[in-house]
């Protein structure tokens, strides 16, 4: 069962779907999507969260439910949001709100995934010190924010996994280590797995661009998601 779920920074409506799991007190997870936006593969990961017993949030970060056509288009989408980090990171709080109050649960019993881009904005999440349970990225991008008031030196209080093909041309090994000291200094509890020979988008079928980096890889898609579903039961244990 899916549900519409309005809810807006300042004047933009941001609209998210929610996916309610059998047992309603169950803990909700944020699905975030990659720079195409709130896509039908954002939707299928949120359904897909209902077989692990959670209820799933696909996350509205453009607005409106706004999703591109073309690379060009979902760059630009992206970029607008990527080049104000203060107005992202108040996004991702501002679903998380809307998320546990749709559930009824408290911050501890959700979590959020997130893809690509998406997977910035669930370490984006984490930065700004909540206190929600676990944040996970699937090929994300590591760059920290520059800029935002939420952006403190502060401990990072959720947990984080990041599952990162080691081939990504967009996250450098020198970008992989630079979170690993970034997580280290911010006493967060973290994990970073390296799929090996995997490129970028390596959960997306769609993904059919060796040349450019962007590969679907079977292994580790399921890998990954195996690790995600073992991080989640730790986060609610």
């Amino acid at each position: 069962m899916s549900e519409k779920v309005d809810y807006f920074d300042n004047e933009t409506r941001l609209e998210g779907i929610f996916y309610l799991a059998e047992n309603e007190k169950s803990p909700v997870v944020l699905v975030v999507p990659s720079y195409a936006g709130r896509d039908e593969f954002t939707l299928g990961k949120a359904q897909k969260l209902n077989d692990l017993g959670y209820s799933g949030f696909a996350v509205d970060m453009y607005g409106e439910a706004k999703t591109g056509s073309t690379p060009e288009e979902n760059l630009a989408l992206m970029q607008v949001v990527l080049d104000d980090r203060e107005m992202l990171q108040r996004r991702m709080l501002l679903a998380l709100k809307a998320a546990t109050e749709k559930a009824g649960v408290e911050n501890s019993r959700s979590a959020a995934i997130g893809f690509c881009f998406g997977g910035l904005c669930c370490l984006d999440l984490a930065r700004t010190g909540s206190d929600i349970g676990g944040v996970v990225s699937f090929h994300g991008l590591f760059t920290p924010p520059v800029g935002s008031s939420y952006n403190t030196d502060g401990p990072i209080n959720a947990k984080v996994l990041a599952l990162h093909g080691n081939d990504d041309p967009m996250v450098s090994h020198e970008s992989v280590n630079s979170l690993a000291n970034e997580l280290t200094a911010a006493k967060a509890d973290w994990q970073i797995h390296a799929y090996g020979n995997t490129a970028h988008a390596f959960t997306n079928p769609a993904a059919n661009s060796p040349d450019d980096g962007m590969a679907f890889s079977e292994s580790a898609d399921r890998r990954s998601w195996k690790t995600m579903s073992n991080f989640l039961e730790e986060v609610f244990a």
